[in-house]
């Protein structure tokens, strides 16, 4: 396995059917989570508003990535009283809430890639099946743009073959993409590497949402959202290969 120079990762593939961790390495270093928490700020919404969701601001969230959405589900459910309940209720040891200065900042989030691979194992496992199928209904579709123009397709979607359903993460890239992305718009005390840009890619792979596939990655201070999308995919690419060895 080649990580880039430079890059800190964090990596885990689990085979649901096999029920084991096929490949993993630094399963436990921390990242800023970036997007990647707004599953968690999904599922503690539908726990708390059960049949009656705000499904205006879940789906963009969920399918697009939408912050504006995610900032009013994390605001409604008590800021970082959402990770403390969700890493009690899924066993996440290392995932915590943003720094005690920074409360409205749910990107700040920190998490592992094991407690990435625990969260999509209780929500395909464990969560109530109205919750699940919601959640992976909009992840299945997930947009090639994100709401802020950024493209959503590195990692999984461009490393490995459907099906799949995608939760990606990026932070650190500037407000608006040097590159704006041109595919269909849509209908944070851990070390956080801060000042570095982090790109996450984390979903569910093959017939029966089989593979868990987590991997998160932080890049030089200055890389490129183009260059650190090719890392990662790249990277994606090599862990899906040695999972299979």
């Amino acid at each position: 396995m080649r990580v880039p120079a430079g890059v800190r990762a964090g990596y885990v593939v689990f085979d649901r059917v096999e029920g084991r961790t096929l490949l993993q390495d630094g399963a436990r270093r921390t990242f800023r989570s970036a997007s990647v928490v707004k599953i968690l700020i999904a599922l503690d919404h539908l726990r708390a508003k059960g049949d009656v969701p705000d499904l205006a601001l879940l789906r963009p969230m969920l399918r697009s990535s939408d912050d504006a959405a995610a900032t009013g589900l994390w605001k409604r459910g008590g800021q970082g009283a959402i990770i403390e309940r969700s890493a009690a209720r899924m066993g996440l040891r290392d995932t915590r809430p943003p720094p005690a200065e920074k409360p409205g900042f749910w990107g700040y989030t920190a998490i592992s890639a094991l407690d990435v691979a625990k969260a999509y194992r209780y929500l395909l496992e464990r969560a109530p099946a109205a919750h699940r199928d919601l959640i992976m209904g909009e992840l299945r579709k997930a947009t090639p743009c994100g709401t802020d123009r950024y493209d959503q397709y590195f990692g999984i979607p461009r490393a490995l073959p459907r099906p799949w359903a995608v939760k990606q993460g990026w932070s650190g890239f500037g407000d608006v993409p040097a590159v704006p992305c041109r595919g269909v718009r849509p209908a944070s005390a851990p070390d956080l590497g801060l000042g570095r840009p982090v790109l996450h890619t984390t979903g569910v792979v093959g017939e029966g949402d089989r593979r868990i596939v987590v991997v998160l990655t932080l890049h030089p201070a200055g890389s490129s959202f183009q260059v650190a999308a090719g890392r990662l995919t790249s990277l994606t690419r090599q862990v899906d290969r040695a999972a299979d060895s």
